[in-house]
């Protein structure tokens, strides 16, 4: 057996409904069945998602609030009234923030920016700032990408004679904050068609309103903070990625060159995923390690010059991230593990002091990818008496909704059903703690916390080329809510499998079944070549990909994951250096002197007898056969009518039986013969004489002795052979020294010397049979 690491889900795609959108797009029918995944069911629909060159914009005044706000910026830009556009620290923050300062820099508005600092305001609009910007005659303020739980805030503006225009997309509450205009998708009653932009993609329809046409020269901006918050990528979406990504690739702004440069990043192939794992992240570093402003300067900064240095520094900072990740993830994972382990909550709240609120919200992912439960990380303040926290959540627990239900616990708190962010007093910790470790035990079960993975679909190999793998990409760019299509092949036969890389941590094998091979290489998860026996179905999950290499083109399957649902034997016979320190393995060892060869493992079972051998419970578990059992009827005992997961055949032998020269019914005639004719031998003296002359060993002449006077043939004294005169007729086997030997010949033959397949097939003869119910048997299905 070989466990995958998550529960595999595959999507059910209608057969029907598949083949027939297939024909009707002229589409591969795997790419129609992922269609249809996605929700997307209806010809035009589809078109629309495949050809996004047809597909327009939302006309940005669908918003109700929209030719309001429009009318009341351009009355500030007209009058020269000073505008202050108040964005977030994080990338869809900062990125919001330069869509406005650009569209409203270009109107030539009095327009200047403020992002709060991460670590000595927090998240959003806060009163002091509010009052600064009063001071300096600000009269307009524009939130984007926060704003819509600043109800205390907008009135303090109110009251200061300010008009606040507040752009969002975090989740509004039941109370709305009384703005000059709100401008937000997910407003009730709201006419917007899309509900599920980011900050930034707010930002831009209210920058396309102001600016009366599509302002096409911001999409790169759009792209950017839209992937980095990981929102949904369909509808709206999907089309600002689409073209903002287009425009990425030849983007004028110096500020994103030098940031691809310092990062590896050629421009021209820049994708979704080098925004999510290059540039996103190191425009969040800047808020969270210090102040976001330097990432605003970098993206608006028409200073070859300054665009290098602003994006060392923040690389600088990226680095530093990085390492404060490492340190406090390390920290809490041991807090867990010590004080709050996930067997006995189901909701992971851990905080401490000198944490960086910076990087908090990491720590959370983090600990959710290894307990797979709900977890908030918070940075405690004992001068204040705050604790500021960053919470992330996994499927079938809505944090925006449960932590709404303990707001009395929570002065300050936003965020999504998956991801939140919070304020509260140290001491009601605890309680958050425990309200929370209810709710969720109350809406989940135990399946709930095993983690997911969701497929699109179960191929056959010979379902698989490299025609419909290029159809896979019209489905890019990937993301929330448009995953890169993960698919399962199961139960296939898997050849030459191997580490591969400098490492050795990377995977590689090829899988066969009916006569049709396919490639599969694995990142990162080389240790799992150890795991898959010789003659293994195996069943893996990846995405697909094609291969090119030598002017040829392949189709493989970059493998995420492997499960093999049967167990497995590993023949590790003659191998002088095998795992002993593996907790996993249960040593079985037959022979107690043997054991001073385990250098002082504990971890073993010693079976002496059949009893014992039927005792020892290995249903489910792994066993190492360590040494030969004294005759097979033991290792029979041991392994009949049970269920491992796995066996390792060393069976350790000091000498073997089987190359030793079993003497012949002639050998044992003409020795008898020898005997009748001298009446007495010494064995002692002459035994390598007589060896010598017929060609024997001493040891076979010693071992028809033994025989000799089993059979009562002879009397033996000291070495001195007599022979018995009153001996009556019996047959060889009738010596428990010959029924011995011949059975020790005949174990080691099977147990030693027999072939992998041989060896395979006498323990599958004698194991429990393997449950037919399919479900049962594809548990991890």
């Amino acid at each position: 057996m070989l466990y995958p690491k998550t529960r595999w889900i595959v999507q059910n795609t209608n057969g029907q409904n598949a083949k027939e959108l297939a024909e009707q797009l002229h589409i591969a029918q795997l790419l129609a069945s992922l269609l249809i995944n996605r929700g997307i069911n209806d010809v035009n629909e589809a078109k629309s998602f495949l050809y996004t060159d047809t597909t327009e914009f939302h006309d940005p005044f669908l918003f109700a609030d929209m030719e309001k706000s429009v009318k009341r910026i351009k009355y500030a830009i007209e009058t020269n009234e000073p505008i202050l556009i108040f964005g977030d620290y994080d990338a869809d923050g900062v990125t919001s923030t330069s869509v406005m300062m650009d569209v409203l820099t270009k109107l030539n508005a009095n327009v200047t920016y403020y992002i709060p600092n991460r670590f000595t305001e927090g998240y959003g609009p806060n009163e002091n700032a509010f009052r600064e910007a009063s001071d300096r005659g600000i009269k307009l303020i524009i939130t984007v990408d926060t704003g819509i739980s600043a109800i205390n805030e907008i009135k303090i503006a109110n009251e200061l004679g300010m008009d606040v225009i507040i752009t969002d997309h975090h989740e509004p509450g039941n109370i709305l904050p009384d703005a000059y205009t709100i401008i937000h998708p997910k407003l009730p009653h709201s006419q917007y068609p899309f509900s599920e932009l980011a900050g930034v993609g707010v930002a831009f329809k209210l920058a396309h309103a102001i600016n009366g046409a599509l302002p096409e020269e911001l999409l790169d901006l759009v792209a950017i903070g839209t992937i980095a918050d990981l929102v949904p990528l369909h509808g709206e979406n999907r089309l600002l990625v689409k073209a903002g990504l287009k425009r990425l690739t030849h983007t004028s702004r110096l500020g994103l060159q030098a940031l691809c440069e310092i990062s590896g990043t050629k421009l021209l192939e820049i994708n979704e995923e080098t925004v999510g794992f290059a540039i996103g992240p190191r425009l969040n570093a800047a808020g969270r390690m210090n102040h976001a402003g330097p990432a605003v300067e970098l993206l608006r900064t028409t200073s070859v010059e300054m665009a290098k240095q602003l994006a060392e520094e923040i690389d600088i900072m990226n680095k530093e991230r990085q390492q404060y990740v490492t340190e406090i993830t390390n920290e809490a994972v041991e807090m867990v593990e010590s004080d709050f382990p996930p067997d006995e909550n189901n909701v992971i709240v851990v905080g401490k002091e000198g944490w960086s609120a910076g990087v908090i919200g990491i720590v959370a992912s983090r600990l959710v990818d290894r307990f797979y439960r709900p977890a908030i990380v918070l940075s405690y303040d004992h001068t204040t008496g705050l604790a500021k926290g960053s919470a992330r959540s996994i499927l079938g627990f809505d944090l925006y909704k449960n932590l709404s239900s303990l707001s009395h616990l929570l002065p300050h708190f936003g965020g999504h059903p998956m991801a939140a962010g919070m304020t509260l007093n140290i001491e009601d910790v605890d309680l958050l703690r425990q309200k929370l470790n209810e709710a969720c035990g109350n809406q989940l079960t135990v399946e709930d916390f095993i983690p997911v993975t969701e497929l699109d679909a179960s191929l056959k190999i010979d379902e698989i080329n490299v025609d419909t793998i290029g159809q896979l990409g019209m489905l890019a760019p990937y993301g929330m809510g448009n995953p890169k299509p993960i698919v399962m092949i199961k139960d296939t036969f898997a050849y030459d499998v191997r580490k591969i890389g400098a490492n050795k941590n990377h995977l590689k094998m090829t899988l066969e079944k009916d006569g049709t091979k396919l490639d599969g290489v694995g990142f990162n998860i080389g240790y799992l070549a150890d795991e898959v026996s010789t003659d293994a179905r195996v069943s893996v999950i990846g995405e697909l990909s094609i291969n090119e290499w030598n002017n040829m083109r392949k189709p493989q399957i970059m493998m995420k994951d492997l499960a093999i649902n049967e167990w497995q034997l590993f023949d590790i016979r003659g191998h002088k250096q095998i795992d002993l320190a593996d907790p996993m393995k249960i040593i079985i060892i037959f022979s107690e002197e043997n054991i001073n060869k385990l250098n002082g493992n504990q971890n073993y079972v010693l079976v002496r007898n059949k009893e014992a051998a039927s005792k020892v419970e290995i249903n489910r578990k792994q066993i190492l056969l360590f040494d030969l059992p004294k005759e097979l009827d033991i290792l029979d005992s041991l392994i009949r009518d049970k269920s491992p997961d796995r066996i390792y055949t060393h069976f350790y032998n000091e000498e073997s039986q089987f190359f030793s020269i079993l003497p012949t019914r002639d050998h044992f005639k003409w020795y008898y013969a020898f005997l009748l004719k001298r009446q007495t031998f010494d064995v002692n003296k002459f035994g390598h004489d007589l060896a010598n002359h017929r060609g024997w060993s001493i040891e076979s002449v010693k071992f028809m002795s033994q025989v000799f006077f089993e059979l009562n043939f002879v009397t033996i004294k000291d070495g001195l052979i007599h022979i018995n005169p009153d001996k009556q007729k019996k047959d060889l086997a009738d010596s428990s020294t010959y029924r011995n030997k011949l059975e020790q010949i005949k174990m080691e033959k099977l147990l030693l010397f027999s072939s992998f397949n041989e060896l395979k097939a006498w323990f599958d003869e004698r194991l429990a049979h393997k449950v037919s119910n399919e479900e049962e048997a594809n548990a991890w299905i």
